[in-house]
């Protein structure tokens, strides 16, 4: 046992080595761009600590192969294969050396690491060679060859001189053993056996970019890169009609007739505060349709507020919210928006603006912000404060994902009551996604279908109650407009496709000291999505919002209706006078509820949006 432990804990120490030296390169290499920024040396070192769950699931992928391999270990084969892994391991050395030096090049010109968008430059090998400066080429050449010569010297003497653990195949503790270290090696790929696997997100810990893009590990990064890339296959697998013609289609389809909207606020810089509620579908709520008695906290500030009865998701992920909320894109198939961290400085940012007009932007979650990899957009969008599970220091009782939401309601009331107004601040809660090991009552018991979740979106519902309680006795609570909304749709006892509108309707709830009366226990009927909340706010605060394309003031008498998801292979449309939910790659219309004069109307602006979307998309 001694002789496996040594085997692998030599291997993990090389990788280590390779991905640390090659950190503080770079680091040294852009020493002016952290001393412009007046990065303190101790966050600069941080860099290590948040790099290493990352690097120990890419040195795990690495040491799948050596693990295969010693199957067949035994005195016969010993010298065959430690050649073999030693060639192995040198041409993982030289692809990771490659991906180091790009990314340690390209950094410099586009502040991000390096992607399956950057790779396709390496198809014009010269374009790359002339862009660069002799000495770049030069020291580039020096550092590929000394590293080299000096890892191959170093994977011998660690490694390679030392023999094998022999397997013997007749030994029932030898398969126990190999059991037990395929065990470690899958824990160590997922980044631990917690529900949500590792993610790059788990390297992001700074509002300094150049920190987070050093710790998370570049091979890691480019190999999911590639896969999302793949998947997309560098072309838009959605064209569908005219480039041109699509254009044309959708900016009409976003013409407004006369910039203006309905102030429903009292005062002219309201604090906001939404309160974002996970899986929340609008089955959920009695008011849109939903089943009874689940959220009667709800209903009953239902009374007090402006709801949305015909609003709806535009994707099905977390992640995919936050690119609607605050960059105010839509949902996309295929991919996300947070799976490709290099676009993110091409889209624009609610935060951003709301930070530029002064108003103090916070995030808080209960939970661990890795998931979906939302992390690193969040911390791309520069809030002033950024709270997550691992930063709240009181020992608050937990579930598998994380504080249950009525402790992280009652801390984040009380950071509400302290912070600089106006503020703009943001609470998602957790306790109604699965495994749903929330405390407290289960009263529906005679679902046959999702009762966990009914029961965890009554748990969350009582939570809210009581946040609104302690909120209207607050100093802040008569300047501050509360915007209470879902993620995104869940499957319910009511069982709606989710090819279908009915499975993506979702919550929105205007309320608030802040509100008007008259738009106090009102409802409205007008049709918009989550992408719309974007541009909704910054008109409500008097701020410009003409560069966030895709999303439309809700308020604004003359914006033209329509909603739209997306799916994985293709999108649903809806207007006032009809919806389609259609699958490109199959060309097969899943809904299709539409008088046949309109059909072509309603086909061609679904399409045409999708198209244009994401040929947008590919091109940031």
């Amino acid at each position: 046992m001694k002789s496996i432990i040594g085997f692998y804990l030599r291997q993990i120490v090389f990788w280590i080595i390779l991905f640390t030296i090659n950190r503080i390169i770079f680091l040294f290499y852009y020493k002016n761009l952290l001393i412009t920024d007046q990065v303190p040396f101790m966050e600069v070192m941080q860099i290590f600590v948040y790099s290493f769950k990352l690097d120990i699931s890419t040195i795990s992928y690495i040491l799948s192969f050596p693990f295969m391999l010693s199957f067949f270990s035994n005195p016969k084969t010993d010298k065959l294969l430690r050649k073999i892994i030693r060639i192995y391991s040198m041409l993982v050395f030289a692809i990771y050396q490659l991906i180091s030096l790009g990314e340690l090049q390209l950094y410099g010109e586009w502040k991000t690491k390096l992607s399956a968008k950057a790779l396709v430059y390496l198809q014009k090998p010269d374009e790359v060679i002339n862009s660069a400066t002799n000495f770049e080429l030069l020291s580039s050449l020096i550092i590929i060859l000394l590293f080299s010569a000096g890892f191959y010297l170093l994977y011998n003497k660690l490694i390679y001189r030392h023999k094998l653990p022999y397997f013997n195949i007749i030994k029932p503790i030898h398969y126990a053993r190999q059991i037990l270290i395929a065990f470690l090696i899958f824990g160590g790929i997922r980044g631990g056996y917690q529900a949500i696997p590792i993610t790059t997100s788990q390297s992001y810990f700074s509002q300094h970019d150049i920190l987070n893009i050093t710790a998370v590990n570049p091979a890691y990064n480019l190999t999911f890169s590639v896969i999302d890339y793949g998947q997309i296959e560098n072309q838009n697998i959605f064209t569908t009609i005219d480039k041109e013609k699509a254009k044309e289609i959708v900016k009409q389809l976003h013409r407004v007739e006369k910039d203006t909207t309905i102030s429903i606020t009292n005062c002219e810089k309201p604090n906001i505060v939404i309160v974002l509620l996970e899986s929340w579908s609008g089955d959920m709520i009695e008011s849109l349709g939903g089943l009874k008695g689940v959220t009667p906290e709800f209903r009953r500030l239902e009374e007090e507020g402006l709801l949305f009865t015909n609003f709806y998701a535009t994707a099905n992920r977390s992640q995919q919210a936050m690119a609607s909320i605050f960059a105010g894109i839509p949902g996309i198939p295929v991919t996300t928006l947070s799976d490709h961290p290099e676009k993110y400085a091409s889209v624009n940012s609610l935060v951003g603006d709301l930070n530029e007009a002064n108003y103090y932007t916070s995030y808080f979650f209960g939970g661990k912000l890795i998931y979906g990899n939302m992390k690193s957009f969040l911390v791309a969008n520069s809030f002033d404060l950024l709270v997550e599970q691992d930063d709240i220091k009181k020992d608050y009782p937990s579930g598998k994902l994380g504080i249950h939401d009525e402790y992280m309601f009652d801390y984040f009331e009380s950071n509400l009551s302290e912070m600089p107004q106006p503020f703009f601040a943001n609470i998602f809660t957790v306790s109604s996604h699965s495994p749903y090991d929330f405390p407290g009552d289960r009263p529906f018991k005679n679902y046959k279908l999702e009762q966990d979740f009914v029961n965890s979106v009554y748990y969350t519902d009582k939570c809210l109650g009581e946040f609104f309680d302690k909120a209207k006795q607050s100093g802040y609570w008569d300047s501050t407009l509360f915007i209470v909304i879902a993620d995104h749709s869940h499957n319910s006892p009511l069982n709606h496709p989710v090819q279908s509108f009915k499975y993506h309707k979702i919550p929105l709830l205007f309320l608030g000291g802040a509100l008007k009366d008259d738009f106090k226990n009102i409802k409205n009927d007008k049709l918009c999505s989550n992408v719309d909340i974007t541009t909704t706010i910054l008109k409500q605060i008097k701020l410009p919002a003409d560069k966030f394309f895709w999303s439309k003031d809700i308020f604004n008498p003359y914006s033209p209706q329509f909603a739209y998801f997306e799916l994985n292979n293709g999108f649903g449309w809806k207007r006032n006078f009809g919806e389609q939910v259609l699958s490109i790659k199959d060309n097969y219309y899943y809904i299709r509820e539409v008088n046949d004069s309109l059909k072509t109307q309603l086909d061609m602006e679904g399409k045409a949006y999708l198209q244009y979307w994401f040929d947008e998309f590919m091109s940031y």
